[in-house]
């Protein structure tokens, strides 16, 4: 009996041995941002679909201050996918310092454009705020210092003539931190860049009277790219009964020129084949368009990104 089963064993071993694994197995580290944002449903989602679907792939999500910060994580090897807004992105590959990046991110590398951000500004109505202009000696938080949202807050300000001096105080608070402060009448405007809907926004629109600032289209224009005129629609907010104009930015996943090609690939692939489940995690799934993931990319594709594209006819 013993013999037969250290035979067995000896066997065992030898199979072990001579038949080769798969694939090594792959961490997968998906950078989003706040918890209370649009990145970190979608990167749940995310997390969840690589899981599943790559062979020997263990997954985590990692909440952050978002754009800047994830850019900063994937150039030192911190993570394998992010999220970003495409003018962080753009800031990071030519390394602008005063954006947050001490110098040029070269491993950047794109996965695929996604969807647009909005920047909502969300103000209590007892403010008197309509428009961005009106801003003036107010008190607004402008999201995480050096995050993504903070650089749009620099840029739509400039855009109306105002800098952070001519506001009243100047918070740097993540978007649930802001809304709590709105409660508590010790803040009067936040501003939020991610997809409609926002969770931080819609809790505020359900306990307190608010307004949607508007940011007009030729000031938006002059803005320049990445920034295209948008319009958040009437009854995104509860309270919010009319359009307003506003400024987009498109979102990316990016990854690093360190990632292997198929790993890369693969999660290219896997994100338009789970676009459903994409867009049960946010309402802001529904934007993201194959047709549009790899049209005219600020920086260069992965080239697993790209060997994906190129099978589906869309370079």
């Amino acid at each position: 009996m013993s013999i037969r089963i250290t035979l067995a064993a000896v066997f065992g071993c030898a199979l072990a041995i001579g038949a080769p694994k798969a694939q090594a197995d792959q961490f997968i580290n998906v950078l989003t941002g706040g918890t209370s944002g649009v990145y970190y449903p979608l990167g749940v989602a995310l997390s969840d679909i690589y899981g599943k679907g790559i062979e020997g792939a263990r997954t985590q999500v990692q909440a952050t201050k978002a754009s800047v910060e994830n850019l900063n994580l994937i150039e030192q090897g911190k993570g394998e996918i992010a999220f970003t807004l495409g003018d962080a992105l753009a800031l990071a590959w030519e390394g602008n310092a005063e954006a947050g990046f001490k110098a040029p991110l070269s491993k950047l590398r794109i996965v695929a454009a996604i969807y647009p951000n909005y920047v909502q500004i969300a103000t209590l109505q007892e403010a008197g705020i309509t428009t961005i202009t009106d801003m003036k000696g107010k008190t607004l938080s402008v999201g995480a210092a050096k995050s993504g949202t903070e650089l749009n807050a620099r840029v739509i300000l400039e855009a109306a003539g105002l800098s952070y001096d001519d506001l009243g105080k100047v918070e740097y608070l993540p978007f649930a931190e802001s809304v709590e402060l709105m409660k508590n009448r010790q803040l009067e405007a936040t501003l939020q860049s991610s997809g409609l809907g926002n969770a931080a926004i819609k809790d505020l629109a359900s306990s307190q009277a608010i307004s949607i600032v508007s940011i007009p289209a030729d000031m938006v224009v002059a803005m320049g790219s990445p920034y295209m005129p948008a319009t958040i629609p009437a009854g995104t907010y509860q309270g919010q009964d009319a359009d307003v104009p506003t400024v987009a930015v498109g979102n990316y996943l990016v990854t690093s020129a360190d990632v292997s090609e198929e790993v890369v690939y693969q999660m290219t692939k896997l994100i338009f084949e789970n676009l459903d489940v994409l867009k049960a995690a946010h309402s802001v799934g529904a934007g993201i368009s194959l047709d549009e993931a790899a049209k005219s990319p600020p920086i260069p594709l992965h080239p697993g990104a790209e060997r994906f594209y190129r099978e589906q006819g869309k370079l």
